[in-house]
């Protein structure tokens, strides 16, 4: 059966210097095992199924995959299937509601037109606290960096299963080397007082014995921006950046509501679109 397929570039206005997303609009009758086999073959870091919610307070409901596994959350492909859902509903993307819900395994996630493109509300974390001496020594080893350099540690979870550091700045973020790592690592430092960007943010994942660079992480600013902003180390709104190191350009928009909520929200372009035989 010819699916439609959307390939979406998140946290970019320009195409191919953000995070891609595979985006398959029809999958309600897909099953995991098919669903699954699709996104190893896709190898991007994410891959999504659109299908019909199952409760009246969404408007549409996603299975989000890695090319190994299913996430219950994550930050760039809730962006680009909004992007995709609203552009198959209205040409270019314009029309329809200004605020969308979307179900996912994490529950209902809001999401909503900002700015600077689309804006999601970050989901509770699940972990949350600080590190443990042990573990911050082996993050050290992990980054490839002495203990002293970290300045803080701190568990990020919101799904994916961050733990996340500190470092003293931009370029200390910018100039690590990672060995291969074990956990799913975070990495934050500040650029300097009147920077139009706040924080360089950098994501590293194992994968296959080794360790893969995400290039642009919704999932992770959202917990950093709770982290960081809690810590009175951020205010609101501020920007970070992504994937300098990658040769992207990635921008995470973080922003806070009267209430607390925090939203993260970046650009959002269609680079691909297609049908897909699945």
């Amino acid at each position: 059966m010819r699916r439609p397929i959307r390939h979406v570039d998140v946290f970019t206005d320009t195409p191919y210097h953000g995070n891609p997303v595979a985006v398959v609009l029809d999958g309600a009758d897909l099953n995991t095992a098919q669903m699954q086999r699709f996104a190893h073959w896709m190898n991007l870091s994410e891959t999504t199924f659109v299908a019909p919610p199952t409760t009246p307070e969404a408007d549409y409901r996603i299975r989000i995959f890695t090319p190994v596994a299913e996430l219950p959350f994550a930050g760039h492909p809730t962006l680009g299937t909004c992007h995709a859902w609203l552009e198959s509903r209205n040409a270019n993307g314009t029309g329809g509601p200004d605020v969308v819900v979307q179900e996912c395994a994490a529950g209902l996630v809001r999401v909503r037109r900002a700015e600077a493109g689309l804006a999601f509300a970050a989901p509770p974390l699940v972990r949350s606290g600080p590190v443990d001496e042990p573990l911050i020594t082996h993050l050290a080893e992990l980054a490839g960096i002495d203990r002293t350099e970290i300045v803080d540690a701190q568990w990020v979870d919101n799904g994916p299963g961050w733990v996340a550091i500190l470092l003293a700045d931009a370029d200390a973020v910018l100039r690590l080397r990672p060995r291969p790592v074990d956990v799913d690592l975070g990495v934050v430092g500040p650029y300097p007082a009147g920077s139009p960007i706040g924080f360089e943010v950098r994501a590293f994942v194992p994968k296959d014995g080794g360790t893969v660079e995400d290039p642009v992480t919704g999932s992770l600013n959202a917990s950093l921006a709770d982290w960081l902003l809690r810590t009175g180390r951020a205010t609101a709104p501020y920007v970070a950046s992504q994937g300098t190191v990658l040769g992207r350009s990635g921008r995470a928009h973080i922003s806070t509501d009267p209430d607390g909520t925090i939203w993260v929200a970046g650009g959002t372009v269609t680079c691909i679109t297609g049908e897909v035989e699945l």
